[in-house]
Parts: structure tokens; sequence; C-alpha cells
């Protein structure tokens, strides 16, 4: 990520008023793009979209958050970032990629939408929860990812 990246990354979240209407939230996702890995999408030499990358194990990343200006969305881009992120961990011992999202105990059509598409990008529901709170279940959802496993020499 370059220098000035972590504003552009916030202007994305602040065009999807639908999506991020926390101002909490908005921050510390900022924030996290200042010192978790995040790649972003660029169009025209501005920042569209981005997605920021927390390894939780040895053998688990997270999409800690995702967002695309809505102007490109269904445009591939989405996909691009993820496959990205994909690419990047073949590299490592990585086994699965979780993402949180809100879970479907609270309808909401832009959230059903984003369920959508990590269900598309190969995503299960794992579990809903209150980790953000009764009011706003969190859905965890995983996807295995293929890598190279350990090497068993010598056993």
């Amino acid at each position: 990520m370059q220098k000035g990246e972590a504003e552009a990354c916030e202007q994305v979240m602040r065009s999807l008023p639908k999506l991020f209407g926390i101002e909490e939230a908005i921050v510390e996702y900022a924030q996290a793009c200042e010192t978790m890995e995040t790649y972003v999408g660029v169009e025209s030499g501005r920042v569209v979209g981005f997605v920021t990358l927390n390894q939780r194990s040895p053998v688990a990343a997270e999409i800690h958050c995702m967002a695309l200006r809505p102007e490109f969305h269904g445009k591939g881009l989405g996909r691009a970032l993820v496959d990205h992120v994909e690419g990047l961990l073949a590299s490592r011992p990585i086994e699965f990629l979780q993402v949180k999202t809100l879970g479907p105990a609270r309808p909401n059509a832009e959230y059903e939408r984003t369920r959508g598409f990590y269900e598309h990008m190969g995503f299960r529901p794992l579990e809903e929860n209150d980790l953000w709170g009764k009011d706003n279940p969190c859905l965890m959802m995983v996807k295995h990812l293929t890598c190279p496993r350990p090497s068993r020499a010598g056993q």
C-alpha cells in the first residue's frame, strides 16, 4: 500500500453508506489499511476498491475488509481482488480463508448481495453469532484453499 491509500480506502467505504454506516467501524477499517496487508484496485489513477487481509493463524487468513465503489459492483473487480489475495496465499501454508459479514438473521438487501458474492467465490457459511452485538448478527464464512502440504519426509 502506498502513502495516502488508507484515506482513499476510507473514501471508498464512505461511498457505501448502506454497507458502512457505523462511523467507528469506518475509522477502524481505515486504520487497519495502514497496518494489515492491503491491496487496491485502481481505475484512471483513482482507488476504486480494496481488500485488507489479516493472517489469523499459521493456517488461516481473513478478508478483514473489502469494499468497491458502487459503480464498480458487478464489473469483476471484487473477483479480481479475491483472486489476487488467493494467489498470494498460495505461496503460504494457508488452508482457510474466512470473511465476516452481516448475517441473514437481520434482513438487508445489500448484505444479501454481499453474501451471494462470497458464496459465488466459493465461501460457505460456517456460523452466525453475536460477535458484533445482538442487533448486528455476524456471519462467518470460510473457504478451503488448495495449498502445498508440509513434507512428511522421514516418516
